[in-house]
């Protein structure tokens, strides 16, 4: 008795979707190697920009090497795009299936890497570099603004001098009155305060000639800063613009480490450490014993209070001194390539543009796999007699007469045989 084998409902709807899967892959497969060719050479001509911008000289051989580094790119992703559209969605083993994913995540990674951010490169190499000349022009402005400020409040150090000064030319007006040692005139004490008066107005003269140097290089650097803004967004060629930057920076640079030097702060904390250590004591001018004694017990008293004075202008100083000083900036050149991974972060719609082109098809090899997948699944459990197309009923019929003639001794010439459409695909019989 003949075994039956006859499908099942669902094994029939199976067979059938399997076969609309297998038309609908037939007609996908007519254009799908020359869109993967189109995104390979795509990539390929953003990767000639992105190397472009990377080779310092723009001669001929250049031009050839960066035409052959994106050729070979170009090559490489459509080779290896093509080799997984094709052999992944065939393995059935979950073996298999590993290890072309582990190759196809190795692949994807050599693709990043040769070619994904040159890309970015050539898409948003000039901004990416605009954005390190304005965040540049931000790091001078910080150190510029931090610098003067400074020196603002070293140039606050006048007024404490001027106090101190103050204090001392009262004094001595107080010694010139006998006041203070009980002699009046301009004595031994009164010559000993009027000393360190002098020292101290000559200091606050040196500190007031300084306020108008800060305020003429700071006027200059907020010059210098607004040219260099200018440039990060003016039209055409950013590295042309680049190198007019550098040479404002470099300006720059040295008017801060000028400002810096205008600070007073070190030459108060020097002459507050004078000004009780060099003391030039006079002679005694008294007319009798008592009187120089008297004398040298005020000039005693008036050096207790210049050490004071000195320790508390000292201090002051000191503070200042002791202020965070502004962060060293300095400009460095740098290409569109480096800059797009420098600020990566900046221009994340560009890198997935990027990557994106390159890394496409592995969405088009997964859905390749789901689809053989089902395929495969639809045609689960039916023979290989139930899932002939009509095509192929046709030719395993014409193989099939071949072979009976054959062995009866009588072979056909091909020019005297019945074309395979007056043969029903069923029966072999002639219509």
């Amino acid at each position: 008795m003949a075994e039956d084998h006859r499908l099942t409902r669902s094994e029939a709807r199976g067979v059938r979707y399997a076969r609309e899967l297998e038309g609908h892959l037939g007609w996908l497969d007519t254009f799908s190697g020359t869109a993967l060719g189109v995104l390979a050479v795509a990539s390929g001509i953003y990767t000639y920009l992105g190397v472009s911008s990377l080779l310092d000289e723009n001669g001929a051989m250049s031009v050839f090497a960066a035409i052959a580094y994106s050729v070979a790119v170009s090559v490489g992703i459509f080779v290896f795009w093509s080799y997984l559209m094709r052999l992944f969605p065939a393995v059935r083993t979950a073996q298999a299936r590993i290890g072309l994913l582990v190759a196809m995540g190795l692949g994807s990674l050599a693709i990043v890497a040769m070619s994904s951010w040159l890309n970015a490169a050539a898409l948003a190499g000039s901004a990416a570099v605009e954005q390190h000349l304005a965040k540049t022009v931000q790091d001078y402005q910080t150190s510029l603004e931090r610098t003067h400020d400074i020196a603002l409040s070293a140039q606050s150090l006048e007024r404490d001098v001027a106090r101190v000064r103050q204090s001392f030319e009262d004094l001595s007006e107080l010694e010139a009155e006998g006041t203070l040692s009980g002699l009046a005139g301009r004595g031994a004490v009164f010559r000993v305060l009027r000393q360190k008066a002098a020292e101290l107005s000559a200091l606050e003269d040196q500190i007031a000639l300084q306020t108008p140097r800060i305020d003429t290089a700071f006027e200059r650097g907020n010059a210098i800063l607004s040219r260099m803004r200018a440039l990060t967004v003016e039209q055409g060629p950013v590295q042309a613009r680049s190198v007019e930057f550098s040479t404002a920076a470099v300006e720059l640079q040295g008017l801060i480490s000028q400002m810096r030097q205008l600070s007073v702060a070190a030459l108060v904390e020097r002459a507050a450490q004078d000004l009780a250590a060099s003391v030039v004591l006079p002679e005694l001018d008294g007319r009798t014993a008592e009187n120089r004694g008297d004398q040298a017990a005020t000039i005693t008293s008036v050096l207790d209070v210049l050490a004071q004075r000195a320790t508390t202008l000292e201090n002051a100083a000191s503070d200042v001194l002791a202020l965070t000083p502004a962060p060293d900036v300095t400009y460095a050149p740098i290409s569109s390539a480096d800059a797009v991974i420098l600020y990566a972060r900046n221009f994340l719609p560009s890198w997935a543009g990027a990557i994106a082109i390159d890394l496409l098809p592995a969405v088009l090899v997964l859905i390749l796999a789901v689809t053989h997948a089902a395929i495969r699944q639809g045609r689960e459990g039916a023979a290989v007699e139930d899932t002939l197309t009509l095509a192929e009923l046709r030719a395993a019929v014409t193989a099939l007469r071949d072979v009976e003639q054959v062995a009866e001794g009588v072979v056909t010439p091909p020019e005297e045989r019945q074309p395979d459409s007056q043969v029903t695909p069923l029966t072999g019989t002639k219509k």
